[in-house]
């Protein structure tokens, strides 16, 4: 059953990230998964223990979606940095 949370939850939050970093037309349903997951862990381990706050491993509460949320937009913010720019 917890696969089938993170997948869930990966795709959510990594939708949500897209859209307030306006990537969302670039990401299609797996990326958004990847990010939402890859950003939960790191909100989890940089943010959850700042705010008290567990991981989805402990039951998905807003907490917990939140630092998952977090950890998404900043990894998306740290990728925007690396990724090559259109010339204007």
């Amino acid at each position: 059953m917890g696969i089938f949370v993170w997948l869930i939850m990966g795709a959510l939050v990594g939708w949500i990230a897209s859209i307030i970093m306006g990537t969302n037309a670039q990401q299609g349903l797996a990326l958004n998964i990847v990010v939402g997951i890859v950003g939960a862990m790191i909100g989890g381990w940089l943010i959850g223990p700042q705010l008290g706050a567990g991981s989805i491993n402990d039951g998905i509460t807003l907490m917990s979606f939140i630092v998952s949320l977090i950890g998404a937009v900043l990894l998306l913010a740290i990728l925007s940095v690396f990724r090559p720019r259109a010339n204007r």
